[in-house]
């Protein structure tokens, strides 16, 4: 885990409400915002919350600096805590910075290869309205990391810095923008000559060999590139500070001409950082894409000025005119000077409206030509279908495919899957795709479900499998999951073979069973199976779950007409109850991404069998649903009237058994 303050450079800039307004836009994607946490606020939406500590903010008059806090707490590629975890370790941050009882809004980021929070606190506190600003905020920082981590488990990061600020930017700049720095390349190609100089000649000679050139400026020195790109001699190794390069070579020695004039054997370029596939005709592309983005802007800007000009020059006009007529006009002195005035005050509205209209036209040309990272454009390439930009992204990742609960197969893929119908790519070249409420991620050699994902997520993460991997899949991760994956592929009888020999051992035992079953079941039972698979994927397997097997002799009498009638009005009831509890899903879903303190909402399926806790009964449209709660989401199962007068006088928090046909028994009672 890694805690960081992101600071803004000018206070000036600084916007508690445009921050909150990034962190809460989704992006055009879906699986972007994840948990919304409000404190110490009245409000319960973001927007308002943010309004209202704006106005906090506003009773400080007198401090000038940022009076918003800016935290990134950031986890391992595979750790993914839930939303009683992330809460705990968001307060411990805070307290332990000192911002006990101030407000913050903290938004949940998933759409990246490492989930990460971020948190807006006001450094203004909301009774006493003074400031805080925490001290030495990253050694505070650091404690509690390697606290918290071994507190919950989380896997260990390094808190001690071994950098100085100059050589994390540079850091920064290589992984978000995918581009070698100045200060990389020279630690990279000629750090160890360097430390060899033995002298100002020798150091200038092994500086003009790479095309760069050390000289004075302010009170130290600095280290420059042809292109005019420059670092701190400093900060490429204290050894080069000019206090130190002084006191082994003596006063300061500017370069040699015949060094300046020499013809080095090696420049710095901005090119892309090393990569296991070749980039040179992606970043040409690059290159020439931003090429077209900078003239096209330019022409569009110049049409747009144009067009403001000859607007108010049209206006001018317009009013020229009024009051060349005004002049010739008969009328009383003072009523003309009121005629004047109008005509120019309306002038000034008008001219305010044209001007006001282009600033929005160069925004809208601003944003639509924007100049793009290379990591930015090649992951919008991806998005677009490009295997090679794709290619190039995956090329990057030195840390390893995903772990944890992963869907692969024996043999890695033939060729790389174009993105279909996927959400986002991230900039590892990690996939999204999203199935229901679940998310499953694709880095090319394995697929990911997230957690709390249902069968109808695992159904589609088995299937893509067979499509990338072929039929034999294997499953890594905890037991539960491996178990939900077995079900999912028995439930949705899909032809797999798991290189797991306990678990394929089990299958065949299930899909036998399955087999069994399906052969010696009444109709009425085949009819509920076959209705479930129409109703959609989250009903599928719920008749399916192996079972005791009834043999023919004890199988019911043949249907009558009567009792047939009976059946179909019953599954017609069953799918308008279905709409309904999609409907109360999705409203309180809306609301959990809107900001709103809300639990996960989800259907009940077969999986979910076991012990729940009784979290309350709403109806809609006439249709009763049971809400029952399982860690921190809640089922939402539909019970029918009786089963639902028999819930209504249980209190909330209430333990109950579900069985995996939704039978509820609750002191010794069952419906």
């Amino acid at each position: 885990m890694i805690a960081k303050h992101i600071a803004m450079n000018a206070a000036g800039k600084s916007s508690f409400t445009r921050l909150v307004r990034y962190l809460t836009d989704a992006q055009g994607k879906e699986v972007r915002t994840g948990t919304v946490r409000i404190t110490n606020c009245i409000s319960d939406s973001a927007q308002a919350a943010a309004l209202e500590i704006l106005n906090t903010q506003a009773m400080n008059t007198r401090s000038t600096a940022d009076k918003t806090y800016h935290l990134l707490i950031s986890f391992r590629r595979d750790e993914n805590p839930d939303a009683a975890t992330l809460a705990a370790i968001e307060d411990r941050l805070c307290d332990g910075l000192g911002f006990t009882g101030h407000q913050r809004i903290s938004v949940v980021h998933e759409d990246t290869d490492n989930l990460h929070v971020h948190v807006s606190i006001n450094k203004i506190h909301p009774t006493r309205y003074t400031i805080h600003e925490p001290f030495r905020a990253y050694r505070v920082l650091a404690k509690l990391c390697d606290r918290l981590e071994n507190e919950f488990g989380l896997q260990k990061d390094n808190h001690t810095p071994r950098q100085v600020g100059a050589e994390n930017r540079a850091s920064d700049m290589e992984h978000h923008a995918g581009i070698e720095s100045l200060l990389g390349w020279i630690k990279r190609e000629c750090k160890e000559q360097m430390l060899g100089a033995q002298s100002w000649e020798q150091l200038h000679a092994v500086l003009a060999e790479h095309g760069l050139r050390i000289h004075p400026r302010a009170n130290g020195l600095v280290i420059s590139a042809d292109d005019g790109t420059m670092v701190k001699a400093g900060s490429v190794g204290r050894e080069f500070s000019k206090p130190n390069l002084e006191k082994r070579f003596g006063s300061f020695q500017a370069t040699p001409r015949q060094q300046i004039s020499r013809k080095p054997t090696r420049r710095y370029q901005k090119q892309p950082i090393a990569s296991s596939v070749d980039t040179t005709e992606l970043y040409a592309r690059y290159r020439a894409a931003q090429a077209e983005a900078l003239d096209s802007r330019a022409r569009e800007r110049d049409l747009a000025r144009g067009s403001k000009e000859r607007r108010i020059e049209a206006a001018k006009r317009s009013v020229r005119l009024k009051r060349a007529a005004l002049k010739l006009a008969s009328m009383p002195r003072p009523a003309k000077k009121l005629m004047y005035s109008a005509l120019s005050h309306a002038l000034g509205e008008e001219i305010a409206a044209i001007k006001n209209r282009y600033r929005l036209e160069r925004q809208a040309i601003d944003r639509q030509h924007r100049r793009s990272q290379w990591t930015d454009w090649l992951r919008r390439e991806a998005e677009t279908g490009d295997l090679q930009a794709l290619a190039a992204l995956r090329g990057r990742n030195r840390q390893g495919g995903l772990t944890g609960n992963t869907v692969t197969g024996d043999v890695p893929p033939q060729r790389p899957v174009r993105p279909v119908g996927h959400d986002s790519v991230t900039r590892k070249g990690t996939i999204i795709y999203r199935v229901g409420n679940s998310a499953i991620r694709d880095d090319g050699g394995s697929l990911k479900v997230s957690l709390g994902a249902d069968q109808a997520a695992m159904q589609s993460a088995l299937r893509m499998a067979i499509v990338r991997y072929g039929e034999r899949i294997a499953v890594n991760g905890s037991d539960t999951f491996k178990q939900q994956i077995l079900m999912a592929a028995v439930a949705g009888k899909l032809r797999v073979t798991f290189s797991d020999t306990a678990l394929e051992q089990r299958r065949s035992q299930l899909v036998r069973a399955s087999s069994t079953r399906g052969k010696t079941e009444p109709p009425r039972a085949r009819q509920g199976v076959e209705e479930d698979k129409r109703r959609g994927p989250d009903h599928v397997g719920i008749h399916e779950v192996p079972g005791p097997t009834r043999t023919t002799e004890s199988a019911p009498p043949p249907e009558t007409e009567a009792s047939t009638r009976s059946n179909a009005a019953a599954t017609t009831r069953r799918a308008l109850t279905t709409g309904a509890a999609d409907r109360y899903i999705a409203e309180r879903e809306q609301k959990r991404v809107n900001g709103f303190d809300i639990p996960k909402h989800a259907r009940y399926t077969s999986l979910n069998a076991g012990t729940a806790a009784y979290a309350g009964m709403r109806r809609i449209d006439g249709h009763a649903l049971a809400l029952l709660k399982q860690g921190d989401e809640v089922m939402v199962l539909e019970v029918d009237e009786a089963t639902a007068r028999r819930l209504r006088h249980l209190p909330l928090g209430a333990q109950l058994g579900v069985n995996a046909q939704g039978a509820i028994k609750s002191k010794g009672r069952s419906r």
